[in-house]
């Protein structure tokens, strides 16, 4: 658990890993796993880098002493993660595309159309896990899945196979690599940065082959 905060450092910046893990410790990461999977008004919050530095603070590195324990860390990540996604998933077969059809964030939009492409191109499946790996995708695949009547079997089987390996993928690679360099959170924006790029590497990896594949089959 989080060490807990003296009366004078009760701000708390929802944009910020470390500001959210030192005030609501492992509690936060539940928290913020399910609204930013399973609700619209959660497409902004700070998944990977939230994983990633959680898992760092579980081995005493970063500011304010937060030490959070590992196995309840990857308890509460996973279930936000997973019970999140099957939350938007069940909420956009019942409210269609209203939901996003309200919303006024060109963001939102953007991704969207982003997660529709993704279950076109790739299946439901492969879109499915892949969209994981991709900031504001992540939270509007769900609905979109929903409203686009991807079978419920289908759905929950590949967003639980996704889900554990985001949630608990990044949140292992902070544990390993806070664990191997001393005093890490020195270069921790960095190493974010670093990490939500490598994140994406599914998804460009399989963009990359689908062009490849493409090219093929305009030559052939």
């Amino acid at each position: 658990m989080a060490t807990p905060l003296s009366p004078g450092t009760l701000a708390v910046n929802v944009l910020d890993a470390q500001s959210l893990l030192a005030a609501f410790g492992v509690l936060g990461v539940g928290v913020v796993m399910f609204a930013e999977t399973g609700l619209l008004i959660g497409f902004f919050l700070p998944g990977d880098s939230l994983l990633f530095t959680a898992g760092l603070l579980c081995t005493g590195s970063g500011q304010h002493g937060v030490k959070l324990s590992l196995p309840a860390l990857l308890v509460a990540a996973a279930a936000g993660a997973l019970a999140g996604s099957q939350c938007g998933y069940l909420l956009g077969r019942r409210a269609g595309g209203a939901l996003l059809a309200r919303s006024r964030s060109a963001r939102l939009h953007e991704g969207a159309q982003r997660a529709e492409e993704l279950l076109e191109r790739y299946g439901h499946a492969k879109a499915i896990v892949l969209a994981r790996f991709v900031p504001v995708v992540r939270t509007v695949l769900n609905p979109m899945a929903g409203a686009l009547r991807v079978p419920v079997r289908t759905f929950t089987v590949w967003q639980v196979a996704g889900g554990l390996l985001w949630s608990l993928g990044l949140t292992l690679a902070g544990y390993a690599l806070g664990s191997s360099v001393p005093n890490v959170d020195r270069y921790l924006l960095p190493v974010i940065a670093l990490v939500v790029a490598v994140s994406m590497l599914p998804l460009a990896l399989e963009l990359l082959r689908s062009r490849r594949a493409a090219k093929a089959g305009v030559r052939g």
